[in-house]
Formats: C-alpha cells, structure tokens, sequence
C-alpha cells in the first residue's frame, strides 16, 4: 500500500510572506557556502522580494507545504524578461519559471524537480511548447542541475545591470518523475491518489 503523500501545491498567500523571506534567506546563506555570489547583492535582493510580493497578489506564486502546513518550498511563474527573451524567441510558446527554492530541511524528497515537472504540465495544458528559466550567469552547479532535469542551454545573455542570463529551455509535458507527482490544493487534497488528480489554474502571461 502506497503511503500517502506529505506534500502539496498551493497558492501561496500573505501570510506566507515571512515563510517565504525565510526561505530566501536560508538559501542566500546556502548558496555563500557553495561559492557563488548568486543573491549576494542586498539591492537584487530588494528587487528580487519585491518581486515576490507582486507575484503573490497577481497569483503567481505558489508553494509545497508538509503536513504541519509548514513552507517546505516555492516557485513563481511570471512574464517573459525582455532583457533576456527576445521576439525570435516567440516568448507567448513558453512558460517562465522563476524563484524556485527548496527549504534545507527538505532536502532530498525530489521536491524542485517535483515542482518543475507541475509547471511542465501547467505549460502543456495551457498549450504552450516550453518550461523556460533564466539562472545566475556564474553558477555554473545550478546549470548542471537543471541540464540534468532535461533543460537544454539556448544561449547566455549578459546584460551590465543583471547577473542572471543563462538561459535554458525544457519542453512542455516533459515529466523527470511522472510516478511521483504533487497535488494541488488544500490539506485535504491528500486524499486520494495524488497521481490523478493535478488542476491547476491556466493563465495567459
């Protein structure tokens, strides 16, 4: 008998706010340890929360929470970044992926690839043709892990006022563990097998 799952998708809320600050932090502190500068500009970090903040209120910002209701990761979707996607690049074909991070405790339990492959099928039910992300152009670690989640390397930009710009690509509906993957809801959502039931709200930007 299969167990049942511990972790599920929701909207992310207001007051998920400290969670989620909490979350970067952790990761900013992490990521100094691994020796990359990624997130180490306190002015991109204002940016980048403020950022946040918009994506909750749009919509666009969800996370996994445990079964104590505990913040365990997030990601957002957003509009294409014109200063990396241009109009060769057809940006309406692909869904953007942003601000995925996964809290340390959770470490181990597949949860950024879970998540990449719920934003995978979003793309392909909402008919678009990629999953696009665009990482810290110098950490060269997190290019390995997406690469290893089937994102391919399309080009790298390096505009003087961002240090991201690697940009990648995965195709929509591509699943890297299609047994394994998140429901979407409320706690009660567990119910159930979670494999069958995945319904998430379409958006157009």
């Amino acid at each position: 008998m299969k167990s049942a799952p511990t972790e599920y998708l929701r909207p992310a809320a207001a007051e998920d706010v400290p969670a989620l600050l909490a979350l970067r932090a952790e990761a900013e502190g992490w990521l100094r340890t691994k020796g990359t500068d990624q997130w180490s500009d306190p002015e991109t970090g204002d940016r980048a929360i403020a950022k946040w903040r918009a994506s909750i209120d749009e919509g666009r910002a969800w996370v996994v929470v445990g079964e104590d209701d505990r913040v365990l990761a997030t990601v957002s979707r957003g509009p294409v970044d014109r200063d990396f996607w241009t109009d060769a690049d057809r940006p309406e074909s692909a869904l953007y992926l942003y601000k995925l991070i996964v809290a340390r405790e959770a470490s181990g339990r597949n949860l950024g690839t879970r998540v990449i492959d719920w934003m995978s099928r979003l793309a392909a039910l909402e008919g678009r043709s990629w999953v696009r992300i665009d990482t810290w152009r110098t950490n060269t670690e997190l290019h390995d892990y997406y690469e290893r989640l089937g994102f391919r390397h399309v080009r790298t930009e390096a505009p003087t006022h961002r240090r991201s710009g690697w940009l990648a690509q995965r195709p929509a509906g591509e699943l890297a563990m299609p047994h394994h993957l998140l429901p979407v809801g409320l706690s009660d959502a567990w119910q159930g097998d979670a494999t069958t039931r995945v319904e998430v709200p379409l958006q157009k930007g």
